[in-house]
């Protein structure tokens, strides 16, 4: 039980220093580092050792690393675990300003993904991400991360002596009701350029360096252990930073291995992936081909290592509800520290087929930890995961699993602490599972 706690505040401490996509993989990047990988770069040959330990990174939110094998690539093949380090959030657009009644000064801002966009009224807010600086190269302007150590922004519901029906189910819309308030406008002041000016004081540039930001906002408050037994973990971004911890800290454990194991945490899973640094791209199988070669191996070589290879989908899966169990199927219902879950989908929304199911539920066997099975509701579609773009431009058996969750895509869900060190063990047995 302490190993187990131990494990899920590890986890809130990794999320909790990750407002943004690209302050997740600085955060997996210095994970990485303190085990001794090395950051390579897309623009340089790549020389690669048996047992050496390396990672790239893509636009600076998404990063792929493995460990060389010992035994021959082409033979043993790559262990893969995919997950996706962006969640559903409000994102700030640009020249953001704007003035209203009562002498509120507010930020224009959009959708991200598909939050439940209640969850983001009445909290404060952490406004986080990537500025653009103005540099002497031209062609590669400066990046700089950026947050803030309190809280900048808030989204007011309308009070029920305005709103009568806010308890009966109420429209929000986008444009219009979740635009966060930064705070109340100067006497004597416009308000134009104030959070060029507050990028500027905190990175410590002048603003007319900032050429652009990509700024996204999350939930402030830390996330917690709670339930009787603290069999809980409360926290933003489960989804899916729960796996892409997991992955990690799995890789990061492994010493030798005959095969090469690779961990791949990609960005804009929530909004379909289709992009230089999402699941649907040429850049995970690019990589892998340029491991091969590294290695030593010809385009042969490197089909038969595919072939050889499996890959986990890691996402997040949705638990029985307690006070709407009818959301769920009727026999297959997944239950918080239950173990993680195999998905299925027969419209093949999921990679999972009943051989690579029989794998996984192998390696389960073998960590000693439980497993459960996760389906559609015949009569609710469901939502899919990364794996099925990854899999058409990376030719390898896959199977997808996640772990349970309640209040997926709320500003703070909840999954369960057992779980989480059960993903632990079984991807640390997985990395090491010869063919």
């Amino acid at each position: 039980m302490q190993h187990t706690t131990k494990l899920a505040n590890e986890l809130i401490d990794f999320i909790h220093e990750g407002p943004s996509p690209f302050h997740v993989v600085r955060q997996t990047e210095a994970v990485l580092e303190a085990a001794g990988f090395t950051r390579l770069e897309h623009t340089k040959r790549w020389k690669l050792d048996k047992g050496g330990r390396y990672y790239v990174t893509t636009n600076g939110s998404a990063l792929i690393a493995w460990i060389v094998g010992s035994g021959a690539l082409e033979e043993e093949g790559f262990r893969l675990v995919q997950t996706h380090v962006d969640s559903p959030s409000i994102r700030i657009k640009p020249s953001p300003e704007m003035t209203t009644a009562g002498g509120f000064l507010k930020l224009n801002a959009e959708v991200y993904g598909s939050p439940i966009l209640s969850t983001w009224l009445d909290r404060p807010l952490a406004l986080a991400g990537r500025v653009s600086l103005r540099s002497a190269a031209v062609m590669h302007p400066q990046q700089v991360l950026v947050d803030f150590p309190d809280p900048q922004l808030y989204i007011p519901n309308i009070s029920i002596h305005h709103n009568k029906g806010v308890n009966t189910g109420v429209e929000l819309n986008p444009q219009k009701d979740m635009l966060p308030i930064l705070g109340m406008l100067e006497a004597g002041k416009a308000g134009k350029d104030t959070l060029l000016a507050m990028l500027a004081d905190r990175i410590g540039c002048k603003a007319g360096d900032i050429l652009d930001y990509d700024l996204y906002t999350s939930e402030y408050e830390r996330g917690c252990l709670l339930g009787r037994k603290q069999e809980f973990i409360s926290s933003k971004k489960l989804d899916n930073l729960s796996l892409v911890y997991a992955s990690v800290r799995a890789l990061a454990a492994q010493t030798t291995t005959t095969c090469t194991p690779v961990i791949c945490c990609l960005d804009n899973e929530e909004i379909g992936n289709r992009t230089r640094q999402g699941a649907d791209s040429p850049m995970l199988a690019t990589v892998l081909e340029r491991i091969a070669s590294s290695l030593g191996k010809d385009r042969e070589d490197f089909f038969r290592a595919m072939q050889s290879s499996f890959m986990l989908s890691a996402d997040m899966s949705h638990a029985v509800h307690p006070n709407a169990p009818d959301r769920s199927d009727p026999v297959v219902q997944v239950k918080l520290n239950g173990g993680p879950v195999i998905k299925f989908s027969g419209a093949q929304k999921f990679t999972t087929n009943s051989e690579s199911s029989a794998v996984f539920q192998q390696l389960c066997e073998l960590a000693q930890v439980p497993w459960q099975y996760y389906v559609n509701k015949s009569d609710s579609p469901g939502g899919s995961a990364a794996g099925t773009d990854s899999i058409t431009q990376a030719d390898m058996r896959s199977v997808d699993i996640g772990l349970a969750l309640l209040a997926m895509h709320s500003i703070r869900e909840i999954g369960g602490t057992a779980d989480n060190a059960s993903m632990h063990a079984v991807l640390e047995r997985f990395f090491k599972q010869g063919n």
